[in-house]
């Protein structure tokens, strides 16, 4: 099966799309073309993908980005026997080249919910957008198939698509206990993910001999204040790296922290960072958000402090590194949960199954129908 992947939104390296998506096409021996911004992002392209390189869309600046990315799907789509888009934008204007193929929309996150949280939209226009994204969902809905990366993603659809879960791969064999002054994040950062909280909390922590550190690329409204803290001492941060390698940086630290606020967009989406801090063995400082408070507080891997509050993250951390027994316990039972619950290779093998299927099912011109949702 060839595959043809698209985003110019993520990362070229993002951990759902290459880690995770295109590494299990590759592994079940299937052909990838990737069109991403690697060179705006400075990256070098995996040997075993076809890599085609395009402008990145950030911000307001998203047009030119987007044109690239069309005429190179209505390029590269001919060959491909399924195109999977990571994309909402890329489903405007599709090229009717591309619209002729089977097209797969990976839905990452609730688009309509995330706009308030995008720093670069002025606020007022985040209320009168919300209903064009719902139509552009449904026209996606009956054109296109959809993977959903939560259960919580359902309700916004009319139609039953599969759920494949952002879970992240966990090892074999339990890491070494936690064992560190240091707290570590890894994500996008940005002041709806708390990255203000998280930066008062360094300098809370600070005096104490405890290193806050930071591994993400930053939206630019919090980027001086990330500078200004690290010129300081307050903490480190690391700018964009990797998953597999920032998930390096981040074994043995005492805590993993996931401040999130409490935004629409958050409501119903268990944050990836949780579950990779749960599989590298550190317990989790995480908001009372109720998909991370549903999988901490029942298995035990963590603690839960309130919104907008870095006093009570810094006293759970400081809890965290006075108490052993805690730190052992509350790291062993993510571990755990992770590798019996969250391993990705389990979600792989049906992702894979999925595109395999809607690529053979019919012939150019046809599209099956989907079955309505039952209740």
């Amino acid at each position: 099966m060839r595959v043809c992947v698209c985003t110019v939104v993520h990362h070229p390296e993002d951990a759902r799309i290459l880690h995770r998506q295109i590494r299990s096409l590759l592994d079940a021996g299937h052909e990838v073309t990737y069109i991403a911004p690697f060179r705006a992002c400075n990256v070098t392209p995996w040997r075993n993908i076809s890599p085609v390189d395009v402008p990145r869309a950030t911000g307001r600046r998203r047009l030119h980005a987007l044109r690239a990315a069309h005429r190179a799907l209505a390029e590269h789509s001919a060959y491909a026997d399924i195109v999977l888009l990571h994309d909402p934008e890329l489903l405007v204007g599709m090229p009717r080249a591309v619209r002729r193929r089977t097209v797969v929309w990976d839905v990452h996150e609730d688009t309509a919910a995330a706009l308030t949280a995008k720093g670069w939209l002025p606020a007022p226009l985040a209320p009168l957008l919300r209903p064009a994204v719902r139509r552009l969902e449904r026209r996606a809905e009956r054109r296109h198939h959809l993977l959903l990366a939560e259960e919580g993603y359902r309700d916004r659809f009319t139609r039953e698509h599969p759920v494949v879960p952002n879970t992240t791969y966990v090892a074999d064999t339990p890491p070494t206990p936690p064992d560190d002054n240091r707290a570590v994040y890894v994500g996008h950062l940005s002041r709806a993910r708390g990255a203000f909280d998280m930066i008062e909390m360094a300098r809370l922590l600070a005096p104490e001999g405890i290193m806050v550190e930071l591994i993400g690329a930053a939206d630019p409204e919090v980027r001086p204040a990330l500078r200004d803290a690290q010129r300081e001492g307050l903490l480190r941060w690391y700018g964009f790296v990797p998953n597999d390698r920032a998930l390096r940086i981040v074994e043995g630290a005492t805590a993993g922290l996931s401040l999130l606020h409490d935004e629409p967009n958050y409501r119903h989406s268990m944050p990836t960072k949780v579950i990779e801090y749960m599989a590298h063995g550190i317990p989790v400082i995480t908001t009372p958000l109720a998909p991370a408070r549903g999988i901490v507080e029942p298995t035990g891997s963590g603690l839960v402090v309130p919104f907008n509050a870095p006093e009570a993250a810094a006293e759970a951390m400081r809890r965290l590194r006075k108490d052993q027994d805690l730190r052992d316990s509350l790291a062993s039972q993510g571990y755990k949960t992770a590798r019996e619950r969250f391993h990705w290779p389990v979600q792989a093998r049906p992702f894979v199954h999925h595109l395999e299927t809607w690529a053979g099912a019919y012939t150019p011109g046809e599209r099956p129908a989907l079955s309505p949702r039952t209740a």
